[in-house]
């Protein structure tokens, strides 16, 4: 069987011109990145902002497990089937962090033949997007720091520093540590630590903006530091957000390539879901939206996390709203939230489906409740017997929601035409979808933490711990109280405990931490024992990555 990257290499690719001529764009409207990549100013998007929007199509999953659901190999084979049935596509995905990249997941732009290219660029440096983030997040913590070291007119807190350096790379080392240690010409000593440069706020008021203006003012209200008096700062008091936006000029712009059966794909912006708001960018999906009639795109991890501030933070900023929505499952998960170990998923069990179905059926509840068509899409597996697909189709259909298996990871798009023919079943009956959300802006913080935790995550109660109730009062008073909330938590449960599957009943949701994202426009809860830079695993992905002498890439998967 080959792997993702050896199916990558033997595909023949498109000129990126001709991929973009499939959706209306001029080769002169492109700036080129080589033969198969390219970005689009933003002058070509807003030439065409008079045009209708296409339909909006959501891909996201259950709770993630260990053995994989291939939430982004369907979103793409699911446009690669749309194409096949002589349907305009476009994707719209996230871009890969290189820290997942080189610790656990060794790639993620798809898999088998379900893949957007070129993989090996795109799971690497691709065009730059992240280290321009990184760099203009990093920009801006040279300047809070030299402007305490400088005199510090400002009068910052140098004990009470909001703002993080960041890396794009797994590394717990950078946790916790102390800069300017010995003082003097060493600057101002003081406790530091780094984020991963998906979980800047950098990255998530680039995936905000719907423009260079609003990236601008966004980058200008990110929050800084508490003076002395315990007032707010910004970024604007520091004059640092134009030359941030300098840096990003180039990244504002999305990228296009194409998948592995040339539909064109905007690959833009890469927030973590369980830290951030796990979605791609609002430029690249209003973007695909313009230029096609059909755009399929991906929120991350399980539909209590990315599909959900897709729906609550990125469709209540943009003005948009899917018109269907795919959950991804298999066979697999559904016995593994039953508490069958991963060794033994491979054994049919059609008791242990119905069993850990209780997970999926909660997440199609909540996008049903916030009022859009769910079809649920079954990832295939040789293993998976009739009776269990039979049983998960049951009861799918018994919930009102559309079901069909995907065979798309060893048949591309043609294993996913009977998803694709689903979904455009929906698409085709032309219903207005509208928004449904779950708490008002106006509600207080903790209402709407406690509105999200028992609606969406199943919760009985929400315990707010005293620190966490202090910052949320002080966010209240300085006048950010009525911004979206974006609820930081494990991606494994619906509760904020890892360990606890299916679907939990009767815990509570325990809130550690808040964090203002003035920026990105919304409050940061966090829960759990979530972090914001991770390790590497005991064996990184990074082992079996290499380039050989003809400078070909192998081990990405």
């Amino acid at each position: 069987m080959l792997s993702d990257i050896e199916i990558a290499e033997q595909a023949t690719l498109e000129p990126i011109g001709k991929i973009a001529s499939k959706v209306g764009l001029e080769s002169d409207e492109l700036e080129l990145y080589g033969k198969y990549k390219a970005k689009i100013p933003l002058s070509a998007i807003k030439s065409r902002s008079s045009k209708k929007d296409g339909k909006l199509v959501l891909v996201t999953a259950m709770n993630p497990t260990p053995a994989g659901e291939g939430k982004t190999t369907v979103s793409i084979g699911l446009a690669q089937a749309i194409a096949k049935l002589n349907r305009s596509v476009m994707l719209a995905l996230r871009e890969p962090s290189l820290g997942p990249v080189f610790g656990i997941k060794g790639g993620a732009a798809g898999g088998g033949y379900s893949q957007v290219l070129p993989m090996e660029d795109i799971n690497l440096h691709f065009t730059g997007d992240l280290h321009a983030i990184t760099s203009a997040n990093n920009l801006l913590a040279a300047m809070i720091d030299n402007h305490i070291y400088q005199g510090n007119e400002l009068r910052i807190d140098k004990d009470r520093v909001l703002w993080k350096r960041c890396m794009d790379m797994n590394d717990r080392a950078l946790r916790a540590l102390k800069i300017g240690v010995g003082g003097g010409t060493n600057g101002v000593e003081r406790d530091e630590s780094f984020s991963i440069t998906a979980a800047s706020e950098v990255m998530a008021v680039l995936c905000l903006s719907s423009d260079e203006k609003d990236l601008k003012e966004r980058l200008g209200n990110i929050a800084i530091a508490y003076d002395l008096d315990g007032n707010i700062l910004k970024a604007k008091d520091l004059k640092a957000e134009g030359a941030m936006a300098t840096l990003l000029k180039d990244a504002v712009n999305p990228n296009l390539v194409q998948s592995i059966e040339h539909v064109p794909a905007l690959v833009h912006g890469g927030p973590f879901a369980n830290i951030s708001h796990g979605c791609n960018s609002v430029i690249a999906t209003k973007t695909a939206l313009k230029l096609a009639d059909i755009t399929v795109t991906e929120a991350g991890f399980g539909a209590d996390l990315g599909a959900f501030k897709f729906l609550d933070i990125k469709c209540r900023k943009a003005g948009i709203w899917p018109d269907a929505c795919v959950i991804v499952s298999t066979i697999r998960s559904l016995k593994y939230n039953a508490g069958i170990p991963k060794e033994e998923l491979t054994i049919p069990n059609v008791e242990k489906v119905t069993e850990g179905f209780s997970n999926l059926s909660k997440h199609i509840e909540n996008m049903k409740a916030m009022g859009i068509p769910v079809i649920v899409a079954s990832n295939r597996f040789l293993t998976d017997s009739p009776e269990e697909i039979a049983e998960l189709k049951r009861l799918c259909e018994a919930m009102e929601a559309a079901y069909a298996p995907a065979d798309i990871f060893a048949q591309g798009g043609e294993g996913g035409i009977e998803l694709a023919s689903k979904v455009l079943e929906v698409l085709d009956r032309d219903e207005e979808t509208k928004p449904q959300f779950v708490y008002d802006l106006s509600d207080p913080i903790e209402n709407k933490i406690k509105a999200v935790a028992t609606k969406i995550y199943g919760a009985a109660d929400v315990d707010i711990l005293p620190e966490a109730k202090e910052l949320i009062e002080g966010f209240e008073k300085a006048g950010y109280g009525e911004l979206p909330i974006c609820i930081a938590k494990t991606q494994y449960s619906l509760s904020d405990d890892p360990k606890l599957l299916g679907r939990p009943e009767g815990f509570t949701l325990t809130v550690r931490e808040a964090r203002l994202a003035a920026g990105a426009g919304y409050i940061v809860i966090l829960t759990g024992k979530i972090m914001t830079m991770p390790g590497l695993p005991k064996a990184p992905a990074a082992i079996k990555i290499d380039i050989d002498s003809d400078g070909k890439v192998h081990g990405l998967f």
